[in-house]
């Protein structure tokens, strides 16, 4: 004679393995949305948490620009005669004060519908919180390339679309101390060994730079942005 199990056991078992195969089903959908909001926008919960680090990095930017120049540094501005040697004074001074991650400014590029807080440094911790300048290039206001690197395709992906971008469009960085206008030059696909792309040239410019193309880190894509316009704000201002 064959045991069977006692009718109480099976329909534990048959109860818990329909749990089991409504939780897998409920996973493979949230996966699956993920996957397509990643295809076709940018993925979810790495948008949520930057979206979170924003909020608080604007907090540190508005209270950077409440904060005032120590007095040494406000009579050594006061006594510059242009513009243009005040924002390399006040350039000079804020990079003194900033740590890996700070909050730098605010970049918007209006043909992409961006704008978001830049920070310190491109390490990937940083680049979690937003677009990072590269610490080894100038901040603007001082003469060189300012360089800055972002996503395209997690945590808000700000540089998503900056192979939209086209000659001539404006790329606007607002520091504490300086509102800086830049129009785009030209956009290069270079291999990620590329490092010229962040060196000193003929002129003031910004370049920004990201993974290409998208889900991949074959290649960067760069865009080279003129200077147009510096204007002090704030502290540098008189």
């Amino acid at each position: 004679m064959t045991a069977t199990a006692p009718a109480p056991r099976r329909s534990r078992v048959r109860r818990a393995l329909r749990a089991l195969s409504s939780v897998l089903i409920v996973v493979g959908a949230l996966l699956l949305i993920d996957a397509v909001l990643t295809l076709v926008w940018q993925e979810p919960l790495s948008s949520l948490y930057a979206h979170v680090r924003q909020s608080h990095l604007q907090g540190q930017l508005d209270e950077l620009e409440r904060r005032p120049l120590a007095p040494v540094e406000r009579k050594a501005i006061d006594r510059l005669p242009d513009a243009t040697r005040r924002l390399e004074f006040a350039a000079r001074a804020f990079s003194r004060t900033v740590q890996p991650g700070d909050a730098l400014g605010r970049l918007r590029i209006p043909r992409i519908g961006l704008s978001i807080v830049m920070v310190a440094g491109t390490d990937a911790a940083e680049l979690r919180e937003g677009p990072g300048h590269y610490p080894a290039t100038p901040l603007p206001g001082r003469h060189g390339t300012v360089a800055v690197a972002g996503h395209r395709t997690t945590y808000l992906a700000p540089f998503r679309h900056i192979d939209a971008l086209e000659r001539g469009d404006e790329i606007e960085v607002t520091m504490p101390y300086g509102r800086f206008s830049y129009r785009v030059d030209r956009t290069r696909i270079v291999p990620p060994t590329a490092l010229w792309v962040t060196r000193p040239v003929g002129h003031d410019q910004i370049v920004l730079t990201a993974c290409n193309p998208l889900y991949s880190a074959a290649q960067r894509i760069v865009v080279f942005a003129r200077l147009a316009t510096a204007i002090p704000r704030g502290w540098a201002a008189r």
